[in-house]
C-alpha cells in the first residue's frame, strides 16, 4: 500500500506519495518541495515545521525521507551518488535526470555512513 504525506496550509492541502518526493529544500520562511517526476511546489512553511509534519504523518520516515543539513530533507531511495570531496548528493529522478544538491560534509558523511550501516544489516 502506496504511503502519502499530507501538508495543508491555511490556503491549501496536498496530498503526496511519499516514494515520488525527491527532496525538500529551505528558503528561508519558505520549503520548496521537488517531486520524482519534475513538479515542484512551494509552500509557506519553514523546513522545521515540514519535519514535523513528517515524523508526526510518515511512520518510520526517519529511514525513507532523511534530513541533511539545515536545507534538505531528502528522499534515500532516489540517492544515485554522494560526493564528500565535492561536497555533492547526486539524486536520480523518474525519468533518469540527474539533480544536485550540494550539501555540508558533515551531513553528508553522516549520511555516507548511515546508508553503509544498512546495507551491513
Amino acid at each position: 500500500m502506496e504511503r502519502y504525506l499530507i501538508i495543508k496550509t491555511r490556503d491549501e492541502l496536498l496530498q503526496i506519495k511519499i516514494g515520488q518526493i525527491l527532496y525538500f529544500e529551505a528558503d528561508r520562511n519558505y520549503t520548496k518541495l521537488l517531486l520524482s517526476n519534475g513538479i515542484q511546489f512551494t509552500f509557506a512553511i519553514n523546513i522545521g515545521k515540514i519535519e514535523e509534519i513528517v515524523e508526526k504523518q510518515v511512520e518510520g520516515s526517519n529511514k525513507i525521507l532523511i534530513r541533511v543539513g539545515k536545507s534538505h530533507i531528502i528522499n534515500k531511495n532516489h540517492i544515485l551518488q554522494i560526493n564528500l570531496p565535492k561536497q555533492r548528493l547526486l539524486l536520480l529522478t523518474a525519468d533518469g535526470k540527474l539533480k544536485e544538491l550540494i550539501a555540508s560534509k558533515e551531513p553528508l558523511k553522516f549520511l555516507k555512513e548511515s546508508l553503509e550501516k544498512e546495507m551491513l544489516k
